[in-house]
Protein backbone atom coordinates (compact mmCIF):
# COMPACT_ATOMS: atom_id res chain seq x y z
CA UNK A 1 0.00 0.00 0.00
CA UNK A 2 2.85 2.43 0.77
CA UNK A 3 4.38 1.94 -2.68
CA UNK A 4 1.12 2.85 -4.35
CA UNK A 5 0.73 5.96 -2.17
CA UNK A 6 4.34 6.99 -2.83
CA UNK A 7 3.89 6.45 -6.57
CA UNK A 8 0.67 8.47 -6.64
CA UNK A 9 2.28 11.29 -4.66
CA UNK A 10 5.34 11.37 -6.91
CA UNK A 11 3.18 11.21 -10.04
CA UNK A 12 1.00 14.07 -8.79
CA UNK A 13 4.03 16.19 -7.89
CA UNK A 14 5.57 15.62 -11.33
CA UNK A 15 2.28 16.41 -13.07
CA UNK A 16 1.84 19.62 -11.06
CA UNK A 17 5.43 20.65 -11.77
CA UNK A 18 5.01 20.02 -15.50
CA UNK A 19 1.76 21.98 -15.54
CA UNK A 20 3.42 24.87 -13.69
CA UNK A 21 6.36 24.98 -16.08
CA UNK A 22 4.02 24.90 -19.08
CA UNK A 23 1.90 27.73 -17.69
CA UNK A 24 5.00 29.77 -16.91
CA UNK A 25 6.36 29.27 -20.44
CA UNK A 26 3.17 30.74 -21.90
CA UNK A 27 2.58 33.33 -19.18
CA UNK A 28 5.85 35.21 -19.50
CA UNK A 29 5.63 36.12 -23.20
CA UNK A 30 1.84 36.41 -23.14
CA UNK A 31 1.72 38.90 -20.29
CA UNK A 32 3.49 41.67 -22.19
CA UNK A 33 1.62 42.86 -25.24
CA UNK A 34 0.01 46.09 -26.33
CA UNK A 35 -3.66 46.41 -27.13
CA UNK A 36 -4.99 44.49 -24.15
CA UNK A 37 -7.93 46.92 -24.02
CA UNK A 38 -9.31 45.17 -27.14
CA UNK A 39 -9.09 41.66 -25.68
CA UNK A 40 -12.79 41.59 -24.78
CA UNK A 41 -13.68 42.02 -28.46
CA UNK A 42 -11.40 39.20 -29.65
CA UNK A 43 -12.74 35.72 -30.32
CA UNK A 44 -9.27 34.23 -29.76
CA UNK A 45 -6.95 34.54 -26.81
CA UNK A 46 -3.41 35.72 -27.31
CA UNK A 47 -2.18 32.18 -26.61
CA UNK A 48 -4.41 30.74 -29.36
CA UNK A 49 -3.27 33.40 -31.83
CA UNK A 50 0.38 32.69 -30.94
CA UNK A 51 -0.07 29.03 -31.88
CA UNK A 52 -1.58 30.00 -35.25
CA UNK A 53 1.18 32.54 -35.94
CA UNK A 54 3.95 30.08 -35.11
CA UNK A 55 2.41 27.49 -37.43
CA UNK A 56 2.44 30.11 -40.20
CA UNK A 57 6.06 31.06 -39.47
CA UNK A 58 8.09 29.09 -36.88
CA UNK A 59 10.58 31.00 -34.76
CA UNK A 60 10.65 33.10 -31.59
CA UNK A 61 8.00 35.74 -31.01
CA UNK A 62 9.76 38.98 -30.09
CA UNK A 63 6.76 41.32 -30.10
CA UNK A 64 2.99 40.93 -29.91
CA UNK A 65 0.11 43.35 -30.09
CA UNK A 66 -3.63 43.37 -30.52
CA UNK A 67 -4.68 46.19 -32.82
CA UNK A 68 -7.50 47.57 -34.87
CA UNK A 69 -6.39 47.23 -38.47
CA UNK A 70 -8.07 47.17 -41.87
CA UNK A 71 -8.75 43.75 -43.32
CA UNK A 72 -10.50 40.72 -41.90
CA UNK A 73 -12.71 41.52 -38.94
CA UNK A 74 -10.79 44.73 -38.26
CA UNK A 75 -9.11 43.36 -35.13
CA UNK A 76 -5.86 41.45 -35.37
CA UNK A 77 -3.00 40.09 -33.36
CA UNK A 78 0.33 41.11 -34.91
CA UNK A 79 3.47 39.18 -34.09
CA UNK A 80 7.10 39.78 -34.93
CA UNK A 81 8.69 36.35 -35.24
CA UNK A 82 12.45 36.08 -35.38
CA UNK A 83 14.15 33.15 -37.04
CA UNK A 84 17.89 33.43 -37.37
CA UNK A 85 18.68 36.97 -38.53
CA UNK A 86 15.31 37.67 -40.13
CA UNK A 87 12.06 38.90 -38.61
CA UNK A 88 8.68 38.08 -40.08
CA UNK A 89 5.47 39.96 -39.31
CA UNK A 90 2.48 37.65 -38.95
CA UNK A 91 -1.05 39.02 -38.53
CA UNK A 92 -3.83 36.79 -37.20
CA UNK A 93 -7.49 37.87 -37.28
CA UNK A 94 -8.47 38.10 -33.61
CA UNK A 95 -12.03 36.93 -34.27
CA UNK A 96 -11.61 34.19 -36.89
CA UNK A 97 -8.01 32.98 -36.53
CA UNK A 98 -7.29 33.55 -40.22
CA UNK A 99 -3.71 34.48 -41.09
CA UNK A 100 -4.04 37.91 -42.68
CA UNK A 101 -0.37 38.79 -43.08
CA UNK A 102 2.87 36.84 -43.26
CA UNK A 103 5.60 39.11 -44.64
CA UNK A 104 9.17 40.12 -43.81
CA UNK A 105 9.18 42.93 -41.26
CA UNK A 106 10.52 46.32 -42.30
CA UNK A 107 13.87 47.72 -41.18
CA UNK A 108 12.41 48.87 -37.86
CA UNK A 109 9.93 46.24 -36.72
CA UNK A 110 7.69 47.62 -33.99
Amino acid sequence: MKQRTLFNTTYKQNAISLLGITMLAFAIPVSAYTGQEFAGEAGLTLAQARVIALKAHPGKITDAELEQEKGGSGLRYSFDIREGKTTQEVGVDAKTGEVLENVPAGKNPD
